[in-house]
C-alpha cells in the first residue's frame, strides 16, 4: 500500500456497470484524488455502507451516478493534504465526513470541506464513519421534518441499524418518549442499551398490539420507518391524533388505505437526506457535535469488513436476519 501511494496510486472499490453485488470491483490502481479548492484529502480509515449504496449500484435510485463511480459518502480518518482556501482542517486532522466527491469505499477520498467536521478523540475511527449519515438523517427526520417536541413518543421501526440506533439516542437526549422495535433478540437488548424505554421484537406476529397496548391505545405522536414498503400500512393505525410517519427506509411499493389517514389527520411525511440546505447541514453538525460532546452521541458499530469484501458487506445489509449497529469497511 506505501508503495502504490508513493506513485500516487490507491486501492478502490469500482463500479462499472449496475447491478448485483458482484459489480463492485476492488482495483490496486485507481489515482489518489488531488483536492481542489475548498476541498480536502483525507486518508480512510473507515466508511460507513448504508443501505442506500445497495439501491444506487443496483440502478434502482432516482439519483444515479456517471459510470464507473466508487461508492461511500461518509467516511472517517485523517486529513492528508487541504486545497486552496481551507483553513478549518490541516494535514494530520482526525476527520469525519458527511459525503465525497470521490467515493468513500477506497484508501484516500475528497470531500469538500464544508462536509468534514472533526472527529472527537472519544470516538475511534469506526464510530466516526457511523456519524454522518445515520445521525445527519435520524436529526433530519425527527425534528427538522418531524418537528419532534420534548414529552412526545416516537416509534423507531427498525431500531437496531445505523440510522434506528442514532434516532434512539437523540430522541431521548431530547425528552422524547422512545420505542423501538428490531428482529432479534440481540437487537432489543442494543435499543434498549441506546435510549429506548421499551423495546418490541417485529417478527413477532402480535407485536403491533403490544405497541397499541403500551401506548393504552393513545398511539404514538411520530414513528420513524426504516422499511416503509412493509410497514407503512400498519403504521398509521398506530399513529396519535395528528401523528406523522417519517418514511425514511424503502425497498419498493406497498397499498395503504388513505382513509387512515383521515382519521387521524395524520401526515406521511419523506426524509431525504441529500434535499439538506447548506443551514440544515450546519444543524444536524451541530447537535451532533454537541452529543459527542455531551457524551450521549455513542454510534454503535455493527459487523466490519475489510475492503475487499465490499460485495459481502452489500449482500448482508439487505438480507441479515436483524441488524446490529453500524456496517463499516476497512480500506
Amino acid at each position: 500500500m506505501a508503495a502504490a501511494a508513493a506513485r500516487g496510486a490507491m486501492r478502490a472499490v469500482r463500479v462499472f456497470e449496475f447491478g448485483g453485488p458482484e459489480v463492485l470491483r476492488l482495483q490496486a490502481d485507481v489515482p489518489i484524488p488531488a483536492p481542489k479548492d475548498m476541498q480536502v484529502l483525507i486518508k480512510v480509515h473507515a466508511c460507513g455502507v448504508n443501505p442506500v449504496e445497495t439501491y444506487i449500484r443496483s440502478g434502482n435510485y432516482a439519483r444515479l451516478p456517471a459510470l464507473p463511480y466508487t461508492p461511500g459518502s461518509d467516511v472517517a480518518g485523517v486529513v492528508e493534504s487541504v486545497g486552496e482556501g481551507v483553513t478549518a482542517f490541516k494535514r494530520g486532522d482526525r476527520v469525519f465526513a458527511s459525503a465525497t466527491l470521490s467515493g468513500g469505499y477506497a484508501e484516500y477520498a475528497v470531500a469538500e470541506a464544508s462536509r468534514v467536521f472533526p472527529l472527537s478523540e472519544k470516538l475511534n475511527f469506526s464510530q466516526g464513519a457511523a456519524i454522518a449519515i445515520p445521525y445527519f438523517t435520524a436529526y433530519r427526520a425527527l425534528f427538522l421534518k418531524g418537528h419532534a417536541k420534548a414529552g412526545e413518543s416516537v416509534l423507531i421501526h427498525g431500531a437496531s441499524g445505523g440510522v434506528g440506533i442514532a434516532a434512539c439516542q437523540i430522541a431521548r437526549a431530547y425528552g422524547l418518549k422512545v420505542l423501538g422495535t428490531a428482529g432479534t433478540e440481540e437487537g432489543m437488548n442494543i435499543i434498549l442499551r441506546n435510549g429506548a424505554h421499551q423495546a418490541f421484537n417485529h417478527r413477532e406476529a402480535n407485536y403491533l398490539d403490544k405497541i397499541k397496548e403500551y401506548t393504552k391505545m393513545q398511539g404514538v405522536n411520530i414513528i420513524v420507518e426504516m422499511l416503509s414498503n412493509v410497514n407503512l400500512a400498519a403504521d398509521l393505525p398506530l399513529l396519535s391524533q395528528a401523528g406523522r410517519v417519517m418514511v425514511v427506509g424503502c425497498r419498493g411499493s406497498i397499498e395503504i388505505n388513505p382513509r387512515d389517514t383521515m382519521n387521524k389527520e395524520s401526515s406521511i411525511i419523506g426524509v431525504g437526506l441529500f434535499l439538506e440546505t447548506e443551514e440544515e447541514r450546519r444543524e444536524c453538525a451541530r447537535a451532533v457535535l454537541d452529543g459527542v460532546e455531551s457524551g450521549w452521541l455513542k454510534p454503535v458499530v455493527g459487523p466490519e469488513y475489510p475492503l475487499q469484501e465490499a460485495a459481502k458487506a452489500h449482500e448482508d445489509i439487505i438480507h441479515s436476519s436483524g441488524a446490529r449497529g453500524k456496517m463499516v469497511l476497512l480500506p
